[in-house]
């Protein structure tokens, strides 16, 4: 597939054609057979905690074809429930037959004010030093154990402190994840260097006080310590460099929307970011969160769950 037609995908909203597109091109078939999905509970234990997520299985799964999964994570202070509200990824799971996993962050409430361990944030899970990084890998591979899932289609996602996280697995998980898609999260480590390319593409708005475009101390949300977060070009830059993406980005703008797309890395990879002007800390397109004084109303103009699936589907590993 070439360059352009993979960001004429980008720029396609959520419609039945994109979903038959994309699920006759990277071979991700609608699947026939069970007519509800399922939604299932997951415990894996790993260093020496018992950890959760729930599982959104679509409609049709029966086992005999290998099918993506993408893990969903939430944001500081959230639960996997609640980050499967905000990114409204059971619809497109559901249309092109992907397996989603929504995982729990820790704290000290079990179901509640979860954060993830990512480098500088945040919280209980920072606090604590948290193995989120191994705790994942473990929970992929027990999903790996009980679905057919397909090793070169494992993709991850996540919102705020979830989204400095997803950059984090990039790093120090890339052996397993394909390609990652950081939402209003920064890269916020000089040490970031993967043995394996990933496919990369961000979302963040000009606006988000949380975590500041531009990098530098945002607000801090109730009971996490100040950190200095790095600006969202530095991310690009450094995962250009890492992919060896062309030296000069294309450029797309529409509206209030902004792609800066590096093409042409190893392995087939890609590095995209996408630059809301006026966005708040959101996820585009999605669901606000649960702190509604502190998580913005999210921008209509783009999906990011409809633009980030078309780019994973269109990255798996060589």
């Amino acid at each position: 597939m070439t360059p352009r037609r993979r960001r004429s995908l980008l720029l396609a909203g959520s419609t039945l054609g994109l979903a038959l597109a994309l699920a006759t091109a990277f071979g991700c078939p609608l699947l026939a057979g069970r007519t509800r999905a399922e939604d299932k509970s997951i415990s894996v234990q790993h260093d020496g905690r018992s950890r959760t997520a729930f599982l959104h299985v679509p409609p049709g799964y029966d086992g005999r074809k290998p099918v993506p999964l993408v893990l969903v994570l939430h944001g500081g202070g959230g639960n996997g429930e609640n980050a499967s509200r905000t990114a409204r990824m059971d619809g497109p799971a559901d249309r092109l037959g992907f397996i989603v996993a929504y995982p729990n962050g820790t704290g000290l409430l079990k179901t509640r004010f979860l954060t993830w361990n990512a480098w500088n944030c945040c919280g209980y899970a920072m606090e604590n030093r948290v193995d989120d990084v191994g705790f994942l890998r473990t929970l992929v591979g027990e999903i790996r154990r009980t679905y057919s899932i397909d090793p070169r289609k494992v993709y991850a996602t996540g919102l705020s402190n979830g989204g400095i996280l997803a950059h984090r697995l990039g790093c120090e998980m890339s052996d397993v994840v394909a390609a990652i898609a950081p939402v209003a999260g920064a890269l916020n480590t000089d040490s970031c260097t993967p043995p394996n390319p990933v496919s990369v593409i961000m979302f963040h708005g000009t606006a988000d006080e949380h975590v500041r475009y531009d990098g530098g101390h945002g607000k801090q949300f109730p009971g996490t310590a100040p950190r200095q977060d790095k600006p969202a070009a530095f991310a690009f830059a450094t995962w250009s460099r890492i992919d060896g993406c062309a030296k000069k980005p294309d450029k797309e703008k529409r509206g209030h929307v902004e792609k800066e797309i590096c093409s042409g890395g190893r392995q087939g990879t890609e590095v995209v970011l996408v630059t809301i002007d006026g966005q708040g800390h959101a996820w585009p397109g999605g669901a606000p969160g649960i702190r509604n004084g502190n998580v913005d109303k999210p921008t209509a103009e783009i999906s990011a769950t409809d633009a980030m699936v078309g780019f994973f589907l269109a990255h798996p590993k060589p």
